[in-house]
């Protein structure tokens, strides 16, 4: 499993290391391959290939035509991209993708479980205050009652 936050930097060619914990993760459970694509969110979303395989293939049993399918698939199944390792741990985050986060200078990781988020320095400050104004909503309290359940 994905987790922790970490902050790092991507040079002017679009690389940026993956945080070693992560790495450690991807390696160890799946193989040094992450699809990176446009997030619902103002960020990137990584999956380990076998992941990203296993939501593609749960989307191509659904109706294509279907309005909300075909909706996922143009905003998040077309903007994937395959971005291997190379030997010193880095991706090369490929342009359109990095203009769509905004990514420049400073990024930070968050392991999501079994995605990595990849955002804009200031993105992650916004999501993380969005996100502690939902912290009481009745979705979130239901999800958390619900994962306490035997």
């Amino acid at each position: 499993m994905f987790r922790g936050v970490y902050e790092h930097q991507i040079d002017a060619k679009g690389r940026t290391s993956l945080p070693a914990k992560l790495r450690e993760t991807l390696v160890g459970a799946y193989d040094e391959r992450l699809i990176v694509t446009t997030a619902l969110d103002p960020c990137l979303h990584a999956y380990p290939v076998r992941e990203w395989e296993a939501l593609e293939t749960a989307l191509a049993r659904r109706n294509p035509m279907e309005p909300g399918v075909k909706t996922l698939m143009r905003l998040y199944v077309a903007s994937a991209q395959e971005c291997p390792l190379d030997k010193l741990g880095r991706l090369l985050i490929p342009p359109s993708l990095r203009a769509y986060a905004k990514l420049e200078k400073d990024v930070v990781w968050a392991g999501m479980v079994k995605v990595i988020e990849l955002w804009s320095q200031e993105g992650w400050a916004k999501a993380q205050e969005d996100a502690r104004q939902e912290a009481t909503s009745q979705d979130v309290l239901r999800v958390l009652g619900e994962l306490r359940q035997p």
